[in-house]
């Protein structure tokens, strides 16, 4: 019997996440505008109305409004909330338009910079405060010691003592870096290079696919082979200040492989577009992890706060990477894209990601148990 929280931890979850996380990702913006002397015109923290504000004595109107799935900064020159810049607006000082190229792409670039640096710091604190996983007591974690009951390595011809050393030609360095491998990649047919008795053997199989449910019912696609290390266990480790950054920017970079691989496979059909999940998604999970704890929800946060940094630096027109991508554009023609260009980019930018908000926002209403899933 699976449980689920009560309402209002759905709300409070959705609303301490998205809130303070698209908050920070402005303020990127805002501060790193600011620095260079470009006014906002507006703040707002929520899309449509204002549900209540106020204006600053530098002129910039704050605004908390009634749709919270998000926010931005109104720069001086923008037409729009979307940064699309006024081709009536005159380049003057002050204005978005009128600063430096570089200074405008590093405006543009502080938001995600800041959600990814949120990441960071979590995970940087997490290894500070309980240590890093290691397997220890195992001369080396990538030698087989078990199968499981049901293991697709042992029926392929894998043994107890091999030691895997790559796959698909890729060398692997332990045991995690086997696991996270598989997991990615549910049913498919992949070649494991072991080492036995000397002589490197290679050892072609197709990973099981598995389907794992968490206690809240959230169904998992993962890929397994069925086997363990030999020996050893896991245990945390002590990780200082200096050496936990490292280990987070690693942590943030392992992520940010598995969610391009995620995209790769939906998009050549080895996923399925079910998977891919929007604001009501969020909402479930968040209040899902705050019923957990603070510790869960703190490390969803980051996980969210990396997803972010990574979608808004995606090369489409109307979020930050597809304004990064028109400023490259710019550095190399040593001029801007013309402006019926520039509008027809942003309309299809804006179109994919109203198809996209609508196709994640089916797939999350489908999902809810009112429809059976």
């Amino acid at each position: 019997m699976f449980e689920s929280p009560p309402f209002w931890m759905y709300v409070a979850g959705f609303l301490l996440l998205l809130g303070p996380l698209v908050t920070v990702h402005e303020l990127g913006h805002y501060l790193v505008g600011r620095w260079f002397g470009v006014k906002a015109d507006a703040f707002s923290i929520g899309f449509g109305s204002e549900i209540f504000g106020w204006t600053d004595k530098r002129g910039t109107r704050w605004r908390i409004s009634a749709l919270p799935l998000g926010g931005y900064v109104q720069f001086k020159g923008d037409m729009n909330p979307a940064s699309v810049p006024d081709p009536d607006a005159p380049a003057e000082p002050g204005s978005f338009q009128g600063a430096a190229l570089w200074k405008r792409a590093l405006i543009v670039a502080a938001g995600p910079v800041t959600n990814l640096l949120v990441a960071i710091g979590i995970f940087a604190a997490f290894f500070v405060i309980y240590g890093n996983p290691t397997i220890v007591g195992a001369e080396d974690s990538r030698t087989v010691g078990e199968f499981a009951e049901e293991s697709v390595a042992r029926d392929a011809g894998m043994q107890i003592g091999d030691t895997i050393v790559a796959i698909d030609g890729d060398l692997v360095a332990n045991f995690d870096a086997i696991r996270n491998e598989v997991l990615l990649h549910p049913d498919k047919r992949m070649v494991f290079t072991v080492e036995r008795d000397g002589t490197k053997l290679d050892i072609p199989l197709t990973t099981a696919r598995i389907e794992e449910t968490d206690g809240f019912g959230n169904v998992s696609v993962l890929g397994r082979i069925g086997v363990g290390p030999d020996g050893g266990q896991y245990v945390l480790e002590e990780v200082g200040v200096l050496e936990s950054v490292p280990l987070a920017v690693a942590r943030c970079w392992d992520i940010t492989g598995m969610m391009i691989t995620g995209i790769r496979q939906i998009i050549t059909g080895e996923r399925s577009i079910k998977e891919l999940g929007g604001p009501v998604k969020i909402a479930k999970f968040s209040g899902e992890q705050l019923s957990l704890g603070l510790l869960a929800f703190i490390n969803f946060a980051a996980l969210i706060s990396l997803n972010l940094a990574f979608i808004n630096f995606l090369p489409i027109p109307a979020l930050d990477g597809g304004h990064l991508a028109f400023y490259a554009a710019e550095a190399i023609r040593r001029k801007p894209v013309g402006p019926q260009a520039t509008e027809w980019a942003y309309r299809t930018g804006i179109g994919i990601v109203l198809v996209f908000m609508v196709i994640v926002t089916v797939n999350d209403v489908i999902s809810l148990p009112l429809f059976g899933s």
